[in-house]
């Protein structure tokens, strides 16, 4: 097969910001009179050097999204993209952050918004999406539980899960058990970025103190079998991004990612595209890259697939709802 465009797909790993498309920045900025021209290559792309340069660009691709109307065409935006390469369902880490620096009124407005959106896109495009709020390492321990408190405050239907993204060099993550602690309460799902820079210990890290069921990227768990064993026996699911792992230099291609050893090994893994247009991916390439380094073809795609429903962070007549989607036509 060779056009997986249309199989369909869930994604547990799409930050939303970072999945702006260049277009959509370029034009708030210009809208708005705020030059970002230093942020951009001479085709229009996103231009960076490794990984803190990406954080840094990211965060100033940020500083145009000042209203909750900005983040509802930015999600709707986003959504189509999505719908178009087959996604039926998404989770967006969403940072209060970003959206009224952390204000909890502020972002009641902002969440607001994007869930219209959603609800837009569901109707219109086919596609579900569900937010993981998500507090930003290298801001430190204090600011994310203010963080945890919008997250604890806004939980519901949409508001379905809580995690960390960052700097994985930055603190160390039993720093914000605190944060965890809040959001489990709440009932949300538990994410975590880890072992993408650092190793197997960062991932044991993210189990011991966050307690979380999912770990973003996780991919560094490969240099310790007795760490794999574990992930597979406790059925920790990993939320793998090969396309930008292998752009960010993580792995110096696709045939040297450790994502098939991973899934050979019996660790359940779902597959994303993280900040698709800052790593020139969509879900229907990262698909065909699988199909071509590993020659993966319509059992293991279902197998992802089957993997996403089972440890998506939505309710049960939700996941009901999708796995009928899944069925053979």
């Amino acid at each position: 097969m060779n056009d997986f465009t249309n199989l369909p797909k869930l994604e547990l790993h799409l930050h939303l910001e970072g999945a702006a498309p260049p277009a959509f920045i370029r034009g708030l900025a210009q809208r708005k009179g705020v030059d970002l021209s230093g942020i951009f290559d001479e085709q229009g792309a996103y231009k960076y050097k490794g990984f803190v340069d990406f954080l840094r660009v990211y965060e100033a691709a940020c500083t145009v999204l000042t209203t909750p109307q900005d983040f509802h065409d930015l999600t709707l935006a986003v959504l189509e993209q999505s719908a178009a390469h087959g996604v039926i369902y998404s989770e967006a880490f969403l940072s209060p952050d970003f959206c009224g620096g952390g204000d909890l009124l502020a972002w009641r407005d902002y969440m607001a918004a994007i869930q219209t959106a959603a609800q837009t896109a569901e109707s219109q495009m086919g596609v579900t999406l569900r937010g993981c709020i998500t507090c930003i390492r290298h801001f430190g321990p204090e600011q994310a539980g203010i963080i945890a408190r919008c997250a604890q405050e806004t939980a519901g239907d949409f508001i379905t899960g809580f995690g960390i993204a960052g700097d994985e060099n930055s603190g160390e993550l039993a720093d914000f058990i605190y944060s965890f602690d809040a959001a489990r309460e709440a009932g949300l799902g538990l994410t975590a970025h880890a072992g993408e820079w650092r190793g197997p210990d960062e991932v044991r890290a993210a189990l011991k103190h966050l307690r979380v069921s999912r770990i973003g990227h996780g991919v560094r768990a490969i240099d310790d079998p007795a760490l794999v064993d574990h992930l597979a026996e406790t059925g920790t699911v990993l939320e793998v991004c090969p396309g930008s792992n292998v752009v960010l230099g993580v792995y110096p291609d696709l045939r040297a990612h450790p994502v098939g050893k991973l899934r050979a090994a019996g660790v359940a893994i779902t597959v994303s595209t993280d900040d698709p247009p800052f790593f020139h991916t969509d879900m229907s390439a990262e698909y065909a890259g699988l199909h071509r380094a590993f020659g993966w073809e319509q059992p293991e795609f279902d197998a992802l697939a089957q993997t996403g429903l089972l440890a998506a962070f939505c309710d049960d007549s939700t996941r009901a709802r999708l796995a009928k989607r899944l069925e053979p036509a």
